[in-house]
């Protein structure tokens, strides 16, 4: 969290993210250019740079979209999700230098303008050779860009969260262009089945993680507690033993998502939206008095929804009570920031 746009801060664990981040990309591209050389001898160095830049994009992209439903499976993987913008800044930078090596070695010398070159280059012919494949990571790229220059809370705070949000998900139109552009690049140079088949497992993992990730979302969804828009009744929703300490259970309340916590023996019901990056709260937990979000650590008091000073977020909450060791909410939330009924547990 930060109260004011500066230089991002490195602490320890973002320090070693970087070095691994780092050092994988670097294993990555001597190992590519060991491997190419061994089996493509005569490869000239520029296309092995190319090649090995364009791979290791494409690799990563896959590693970041798939690290969104591993956190939804196991929640060992939030350590990933939680610097997951340093990996995609990471990711548009290398592919930045696959695209600058593809114009420098393609489509400069001519007297046409590279960048128009890369459109009429490949003219639509019947055939595998008319796949204008390049076309399509020019726009993945500006996709990238896009998503890289817009990375900072800055722009997620200028541009709201739902303009910030639907923007970044242009990320999976990104994907979905680099297939179509490794795929018609791989069926024009390549004959060994070997690139075509990890492509296809490649996409294949991605498609299958996020359909079973939203299969277990939608658990959560179909287990809704409806009530009547009129209704002036508190729901029961769980047993008191249901929810760990310092932590919640999610119930889902005619559409929307409400964590409910247990801590020092008070029962507090918020929003489960977090105000940052609508991340999750109830799969995160009580720190220091706050619930803290799983995704980046933004905080929130649960009497309050308030964030603690000096920051500013605020989460709705629900007025909640506790009757026979049952967790009762009220449907109606309060407004953002508003201390709500809390539910008192009594010793059993």
């Amino acid at each position: 969290m930060s109260i004011s746009y500066v230089a991002v801060q490195w602490n320890r664990q973002k320090r070693i993210y970087d070095l691994v981040l780092a050092g994988g990309l670097g294993l990555y591209l001597v190992t590519f250019g060991l491997v190419t050389k061994v089996f493509y001898p005569y490869i000239t160095d520029e296309i092995l740079l190319m090649r090995a830049f364009g791979s290791a994009a494409f690799v990563m992209l896959h590693v970041i979209l798939c690290i969104g439903p591993l956190t939804r499976l196991d929640r060992r993987f939030l350590p990933l999700l939680y610097n997951r913008r340093h990996a995609g800044v990471t990711l548009f930078l290398v592919a930045l230098v696959h695209a600058v090596m593809v114009i420098a070695t393609y489509h400069v010398g001519s007297s046409i303008n590279p960048f128009v070159s890369i459109f009429v280059s490949s003219p639509l012919t019947p055939g595998v050779a008319g796949i204008p494949f390049q076309p399509f990571g020019f726009f993945a790229l500006f996709i990238l860009l896009l998503m890289a220059a817009t990375s900072h809370d800055f722009w997620l705070a200028n541009l709201t969260a739902p303009v910030w949000k639907a923007l970044h998900m242009l990320v999976y139109v990104a994907y979905a262009l680099l297939v179509l552009h490794v795929a018609g690049g791989i069926l024009q140079s390549e004959i060994h089945p070997f690139y075509i088949i990890s492509t296809g497992l490649g996409l294949l993992t991605v498609i299958s993680l996020h359909l079973i990730a939203g299969k277990r979302e939608s658990k959560i969804d179909n287990s809704s507690i409806h009530f009547t828009a009129a209704s002036e009744e508190f729901i029961d929703v769980c047993g008191v033993d249901d929810i760990p300490e310092n932590r919640a259970k999610i119930v889902v309340l005619s559409g929307e998502r409400v964590a409910i916590f247990k801590h020092n023996g008070i029962i507090s019901a918020v929003s489960n939206v977090c105000q940052h990056q609508n991340g999750p709260l109830g799969e995160g937990k009580i720190l220091d008095g706050c619930i803290t979000c799983p995704w980046h650590g933004y905080q929130y008091v649960p009497e309050t929804g308030a964030s603690p000073p000096p920051f500013v977020e605020k989460v709705p909450t629900f007025n909640s009570m506790v009757r026979n060791r049952r967790v009762l909410v009220h449907p109606k939330p309060n407004l953002a920031g508003t201390a709500g009924k809390q539910g008192i547990i009594e010793s059993a």
